[in-house]
């Protein structure tokens, strides 16, 4: 098993324990809040939860408005830092190979696990301040990982576990709480069915369960306040990848599309998931859409979303035969796939193979060459491209 594979294995981790502190540090509206924790406070929830829906829909100056407003009345608190840093990191989860936000958002994640300390420090009870330690480690891991800083993701992610481990003991909370238990009952499960050589580590963690996960996701992303559209987010994933219900994921993203549509992320899931059921003419609307955007130079909206797009609208123009307008956008696929540098990506070496094909097919066989050799260049060995390009060089004699 390769080094990165298992920190892959452990970013996972990271995030399914890390949401399961999440869920034990928040409280329904409707509940007391004995504790005095920050978070527990009612009217500092709406505020926060209205903040959080500006940075879900991309509206960074309004979100960070109020984040700092609450970081000039609580100085002391880590929340206000984490909030800020949670801004930054939907600006990196929209091009995870973009690095121009990691400094800032780890230097607030550094600030509000400072803070966090210092209150653990003063009371190790604080369950609060156990949940921000626990996040915010959890978070650096995940960007650590992403980066492929090994050591820091390690180390980060043993401390989110550790400090997970001391969240807990708060009251049982519903429906929040569920969002954790959700992830980590099918991620728990579904880890060792598909990578075997991971049943030894995930001994060591209680027994999952795929079906009772996916049944808790689903409650939360019909009931949860707080944590409502993150379980969406999982939820539509996992519909359009490991439970084969297209239609579910479509449903789900046409729903956060509507709700925040200045959010990329959810602009080309739409767009991905309406191609996925064959509503084509809706999906190429939306890719055309997106496409727009990014030559308006719209927030979030750049070339990785354009790499999803164009290749939408390709495919549709190959199918009904208009092989120009076909050609145009396999090409823009490749330019928006280098710019954003995912050249592996099944997108990217799907439309070489097009623009390889078609180039045979106007007998330009020194172009249709290069774009099947950049295919093997790119894909691994194994990978289904490199042998499609393999298998037509040498059927046709390229």
């Amino acid at each position: 098993m390769s080094k990165q594979f298992r920190i892959a294995v452990l970013s996972v981790l990271i995030v399914v324990f890390v949401s399961r502190a999440y869920g034990q540090a928040v409280v329904p509206l409707d509940s007391a809040n004995p504790s005095g924790y920050l978070l527990l406070d009612k009217g500092l929830q709406y505020r926060i939860t209205k903040a959080i829906n500006s940075m879900y829909n991309f509206d960074f100056p309004t979100a960070e408005h109020d984040f700092t407003v609450i970081m000039y009345q609580y100085p002391d608190h880590p929340l206000p830092d984490f909030l800020m840093a949670l801004g930054y990191w939907w600006r990196i989860e929209v091009d995870v190979t973009n690095t121009r936000y990691d400094n800032i958002f780890i230097q607030y994640l550094d600030r509000a696990n400072e803070k966090a300390e210092r209150m653990f420090d003063a009371d190790e009870n604080n369950k609060e301040a156990a949940f921000f330690l626990a996040a915010g480690y959890g978070f650096q891991g995940r960007l650590y990982s992403e980066r492929k800083s090994w050591t820091k993701a390690t180390w980060a992610g043993r401390n989110a576990l550790k400090y997970m481990n001391l969240s807990r003991g708060e009251a049982e909370f519903n429906p929040e709480l569920l969002l954790g238990d959700a992830l980590f009952n099918y991620f728990s499960a579904w880890i060792p069915e598909n990578y075997p050589m991971m049943k030894p580590v995930m001994a060591l963690f209680p027994k999952g369960d795929k079906a009772l996960g996916l049944r808790q996701l689903e409650t939360v992303a019909s009931n949860a306040f707080y944590t409502r559209v993150e379980a969406q987010y999982f939820l539509f994933r996992l519909y359009a990848s490991e439970e084969k219900r297209p239609y579910d994921a479509l449903r789900i993203s046409e729903y956060l599309h509507g709700k925040f549509p200045n959010n990329p992320y959810f602009h080309r899931s739409y767009a991905r998931h309406l191609y996925a059921v064959g509503q084509w003419t809706e999906s190429v609307s939306e890719s055309f859409e997106i496409m727009d955007r990014i030559d308006n130079k719209q927030v979030g909206y750049e070339s990785n979303s354009g790499r999803y797009a164009a290749f939408y609208i390709a495919e549709y123009y190959y199918r009904l035969g208009d092989r120009p307008m076909a050609k145009q956008y396999y090409l823009k696929t490749v330019a928006y796939g280098e710019e954003s540098e995912s050249q592996e990506s099944g997108y990217y070496l799907h439309s070489l193979i097009q623009l390889g094909k078609m180039e045979t097919a106007a007998n330009n066989k020194v172009q249709a060459k290069k774009y099947f050799d950049r295919v093997k260049k790119f894909a691994k060995r194994k990978h289904p491209a490199h042998k499609e390009a393999r298998d037509f060089i040498k059927k046709n004699k390229l």
